[in-house]
């Protein structure tokens, strides 16, 4: 069963999964999560009704009442399943990836993610020892639900008066298109804002600089002042600045600090993921901001934020997590709240290259994969040489390793879904930087046959 992974189900739809294994998860959830009720949206992609169809299917079979909110952002899933009361949901969605996968997000009480390795791993287990999937003698009900105003007007408690901003905004044809005119009405100049699972302009994934391109060009065609793109199922958000330069998304957690920690004053604990940037939480330090690191992933960043009761976090990756959403994860939101950071600068006259100029203190490698066979051997031989040839000052083991030094640091670690060893680094100077980077990638192509 390749399509079950760390976080979630996803693959290649009727290559690493089928409407059959759809069925057997519907089928297995409510015993599972111990529920007769079952919260259940999906994307738009080509096959999610099918899925849908089977998934649900498989619910009312074991017995359990669906409550169908059909087409909707992932983050819309989350705040049903939390603010009504579910004790299981499932989204059906392939997030950022091509076209071609799907998948399936499960959450249960208060909307935490379930993983592999707290439910997932389970379902994956009963379907490869081929479990029976026996109907229930009363099957259960498949009972519409709307909830598109309630989370609509959720998110509208937290807009401002944006009027100053020229915002570009691509909205990837993903599921961000069902709210991005009644939040933001037709003040930013739209792009791929029409749903549309084929993804026919570019994929939906911000991090890959080429599903980027349109949006800075309308940066520059409308001398905007930010350019705002979603991924597919608009659970996370990214960024590019008046110049077009796209914006690491981990710096966008400093950003927000103006937000929650000055204008709100919840001087608290902020995550973020073990690969985000020294900068932030030396950024958000004065503002009363303490720094916590932990693993990537919803599966794990929104039970450490719940765990600590952190104010808010972020991710590499585009994802910001809030203790006001039930410590989860919104693409709209975020942007919501980083406009109004970016609205109240632009008051005072500073642009968005300059606030984030303010927060990047370091040369940052960004993420590159290794394409290797032993994972583990070659995260411990770049540790090692490293540890053997400095001093450090701080060690992290719980997501590959983090290895700070007194003028760089640097994290590797294994994709929870994809053949690749990730490495990022960071460094007070260009020439470290390049120096640092050369070094690894010698030790993994020579030791590890590194591609």
């Amino acid at each position: 069963m390749g399509a079950f992974h760390a976080y979630d189900i996803r693959g290649i739809y009727n290559v690493d999964f089928n409407k059959e294994t759809a069925y057997k998860v519907g089928f297995f959830i409510p015993e599972l999560l111990k529920t007769d009720k079952v919260l259940v949206g999906r994307d738009a992609r080509v096959s999610s009704q099918e899925i849908h169809d089977h998934l649900l299917k498989g619910i009312t079979d074991a017995g359990a009442d669906v409550y169908d909110i059909g087409l909707s952002t992932t983050p819309m899933v989350y705040f049903g399943t939390a603010n009504y009361g579910f004790h299981a949901s499932v989204q059906i969605t392939a997030s950022h990836n091509p076209a071609e996968y799907n998948g399936m997000k499960v959450s249960r009480d208060n909307a935490l993610p379930v993983g592999k390795a707290d439910g997932l791993g389970q379902i994956e287990a009963w379907i490869n020892e081929g479990r029976e999937c026996v109907p229930a003698a009363v099957k259960g009900k498949v009972i519409e639900k709307d909830i598109h105003k309630d989370y609509l007007n959720f998110l509208l408690k937290y807009k401002t008066d944006l009027s100053n901003l020229n915002i570009a905004m691509d909205v990837s044809n993903g599921m961000a298109s069902l709210y991005v005119h009644e939040i933001f009405g037709e003040q930013p100049h739209y792009i791929y804002d029409v749903m549309d699972g084929r993804f026919p302009n570019h994929e939906p994934n911000p991090l890959i600089p080429a599903n980027v391109v349109a949006l800075q060009q309308l940066v520059k065609e409308t001398k905007a002042d930010i350019g705002v793109i979603y991924d597919g199922d608009a659970d996370r958000v990214m960024f590019v600045d008046e110049n077009s330069r796209f914006i690491s998304p981990d710096l966008m957690i400093a950003v927000l600090g103006h937000y929650f920690l000055e204008e709100r004053g919840e001087k608290g604990l902020v995550l973020q993921d073990i690969r985000s940037s020294k900068a932030v939480g030396e950024y958000l330090a004065p503002m009363g901001g303490e720094m916590r690191t932990w693993k990537v992933g919803r599966a794990f960043a929104a039970h450490k934020l719940r765990e600590i009761n952190g104010v808010y976090g972020g991710e590499l990756a585009g994802h910001y997590y809030f203790r006001d959403f039930f410590y989860s994860d919104s693409g709209l939101l975020a942007s919501i709240l980083i406009l109004h950071v970016v609205s109240e600068m632009k008051k005072k006259g500073i642009s968005v290259s300059q606030l984030i100029g303010k927060v990047e203190a370091y040369q940052n490698s960004g993420e590159i994969n290794f394409k290797l066979e032993d994972k583990k051997g070659a995260m411990d031989a770049i540790r090692d040489h490293f540890m053997a040839a400095e001093k450090s000052t701080a060690y992290m083991d719980f997501d590959g390793y983090r290895v700070e030094f007194p003028d760089w640091w640097f994290n590797i670690r294994p994709s929870n879904t994809e053949p690749y060893l990730r490495f990022i680094c960071e460094a007070n100077s260009k020439e470290l930087l390049d120096q640092k980077v050369a070094e690894v990638r010698e030790i993994l192509k020579a030791r590890f046959g590194a591609e």
